[in-house]
């Protein structure tokens, strides 16, 4: 019995031997799992991000695309900015400052936005105990509406409808490019 039960575990593990070109007889240095570990039995069984994951993931992202549309309208800007008797050098500079500056600017509201996102969508998945279309829709319009609210309610309402429209949005697109693009 004890060495089925042992059969068994030495099936789900894959050996790693890093001495295995050495010529060393030691066979069971390290035994890892070839399934993901998780803390807690409840995390294995969902397959979704985690909160924190979330966190990250959205907040990168927006981060680097906001800092990267931020340094282009700054490369614009910069070339506009130059004059007839700018030498290459000061037009470099130009160009590198307002790039700078506007891709920060830029990159710093979109990973904020993206940081509010992550949290209301975590924490609503959370409340609802459900991972579905509507967490997402809904966090979306909870983060237009508080990133605008400092501007005053009817400022607020509309940032909560767009952000919900490019929520919904991006949800179908996702839908669909799974359902029809084979990947």
């Amino acid at each position: 019995m004890d060495q089925r039960t042992s059969q068994n575990d030495n099936d789900n593990r894959r050996l790693y031997n890093p001495y295995q070109d050495l010529q060393i007889p030691i066979q069971n240095i390290y035994k890892l799992p070839t399934s993901p570990e998780f803390l807690f039995q409840e995390e294995s069984v969902a397959q979704r991000r985690s909160w924190g994951e979330n966190l990250t993931y959205y907040t990168g992202i927006g981060y680097l695309s906001g800092a990267l549309s931020g340094a282009a309208k700054g490369l614009v800007d910069g070339v506009k900015a130059s004059e007839p008797g700018d030498t290459v050098k000061l037009r470099i500079n130009r160009i590198l400052n307002a790039s700078g500056h506007a891709g920060r600017k830029f990159g710093n509201r979109a990973g904020v936005i993206g940081l509010m996102y992550a949290g209301l969508e975590s924490g609503i998945v959370a409340v609802r105990d459900t991972d579905d279309v509507v967490n997402s829709v809904v966090a979306g319009l909870g983060t237009g509406a508080l990133y605008r609210a400092a501007a005053g309610v009817r400022s607020a309402a509309v940032a909560g409808a767009i952000g919900g429209v490019v929520v919904g949005a991006a949800v179908t697109a996702k839908q669909v490019l799974k359902r029809y693009v084979p990947i």
